[in-house]
């Protein structure tokens, strides 16, 4: 048998060497290069020779319970999780510094404490004082949550073992040191194991695990992304600091619909529910302005109606701007090119600025159609009638294809008072009473029935 060759990994960045070098390639850090020994194999090797034990097996008919699940009383995070806390899962929320994760899960801590939920917050980033003075902010110093603050990972387990709670809020994992890794905290390595032992723990013990990460400046979760394999829900808190909305995303979950997004508002008071978000998305729809459609868009589970906004003017640049915010650049570019291509207009020297207004960001491609019109709109100084909804995904052929859960969509537009759509030919379509609905099958249709030019 071949003898395995060692690898070392950088403790810094993840990056793997084949040799121990001084200075990472990767993250250009000094003395941070391990060898990472590898587990070794065949049957009883580094075991002593001793045997595993056999696994009970299971088919695909066996039926079992669904999980438990405790309702926290804050309705926007128990839709998010998939209809409440589950026990023995462990939770990852990530969102940018100064955003609200430590408020929002200082009030789910507090909710679930007097949903009667024994409950341990343990902050490696503030002293306990300081969660105090927040708790007193918010009005939740009733609430018989048990605070800490510690960064020993080995300590924290120690208590948890002994305490045997229902729920742990881990701010952050970031800041977990585990004594048998040598590197300093926030490092790959100390993420990765300081996770897996906090998880493997939720496992083992029927405790719920909540965990803060920091982000990245792209947005994404410091650390190895194994972290978020581990887990079994990864939630994002995202919104604008300008904005008062926060929009809690769920981008995986495996007790639950994934994509479903929880509205909150930030006050005085805290974190608040937005039970209504598309009316607070909208602005007063009674004047008609250019460069303003409604979209009716879909997030998770639930319908979503959201303005954007265009605004197109001459440029004095060689190249003109093209600025977006809330939605893919690169897509704002491939319906430029449509557009040109297929129905002949042109933004050439001129800017496009591109909005969704409220913080909200849509990902959908089904808002191909309603960014197309806004666009126009703007450039030809035509509004579009303020109580009409658009949808619609946009091929590179011009030709408009249908979209998913049109019917819901349009249910949420008529409980706001929306009397018309324009949406793809061939959507499928129930009940749509009360709404005057305009299906187009392509572009070109569309800029010459809305806009009266082809």
């Amino acid at each position: 048998m071949a003898k395995s060759s060692p690898q070392f990994v950088c403790t810094n960045c993840g990056a793997t060497h084949k040799k121990w070098a001084g200075r990472c390639d990767a993250c250009g850090a000094w003395n941070s290069i391990q060898e990472e020994v590898p587990l070794s194999t065949g049957p009883g090797k580094g075991l002593g020779g001793a045997k595993g034990r056999a696994m009970a097996l299971s088919d695909l008919t066996t039926e079992e319970a669904p999980p438990p699940r405790q309702s926290s009383g804050i309705a926007e995070l128990d839709r998010v999780l998939g209809g409440g806390l589950v026990p023995a899962s462990a939770t990852l929320v990530g969102g940018d510094p100064g955003i609200g994760k430590s408020t929002l899960l200082l009030q789910a801590a507090a909710s679930f404490a007097r949903g009667g939920l024994s409950v341990i917050y343990v902050s490696g980033e503030e002293a306990t004082a300081q969660v105090r003075m927040r708790a007193a902010r918010l009005g939740l110093t009733d609430a018989a949550v048990h605070l800490a603050a510690e960064t020993n990972l080995r300590d924290i387990l120690t208590t948890l073992d002994t305490e045997r709670p229902d729920l742990v809020i881990i701010d952050s994992v970031q800041t977990m040191w585990l004594d048998t890794v040598e590197s300093a905290p926030g490092s790959v390595s100390q993420v990765r194991a300081a996770a897996h032992e906090l998880v493997t723990f939720a496992k083992r013990r029927g405790v719920a695990v909540m965990l803060v990460g920091h982000v990245t400046k792209d947005g994404q979760i410091a650390g190895p992304r194994v972290v978020e394999h581990m887990v079994d829900t990864v939630l994002y808190f995202e919104g604008e600091r300008g904005h008062q909305f926060r929009i809690l995303r769920s981008v995986k979950n495996r007790f639950g619909p994934a994509d479903e997004i929880g509205v909150f508002e930030m006050t005085g008071a805290g974190l608040s529910e937005v039970a209504n978000p598309s009316a607070l998305f909208l602005s007063d729809r009674d004047t008609p302005a250019p460069g303003s459609v409604v979209f009716a868009g879909i997030e998770g589970t639930r319908p979503v109606l959201v303005e954007i906004q265009a605004l197109v003017a001459p440029s004095s640049l060689s190249q003109p701007r093209r600025a977006v915010v809330g939605w893919d650049g690169g897509r704002l570019s491939m319906i430029l090119a449509v557009l040109e291509a297929r129905v002949g207009i042109s933004f050439q020297g001129l800017d496009v600025y591109l909005n969704i207004a409220g913080g909200i960001r849509i990902s959908e491609p089904a808002a191909d159609l309603a960014v197309a019109a806004a666009l126009l709109s703007a450039r030809e100084d035509a509004a579009i009638p303020p109580h009409c909804v658009v949808f619609g995904e946009l091929s590179l052929s011009g030709a408009l294809r249908p979209v998913a859960q049109a019917e819901n969509r349009l249910k949420e537009a008529r409980k706001l008072g929306f009397t018309s759509a324009i949406a793809p030919d061939g959507c499928k379509i129930g009940d749509a009473a009360g709404l005057t609905l305009t299906p187009m099958p392509d572009l070109t249709r569309f800029v010459g029935e809305v806009f009266g030019a082809a």
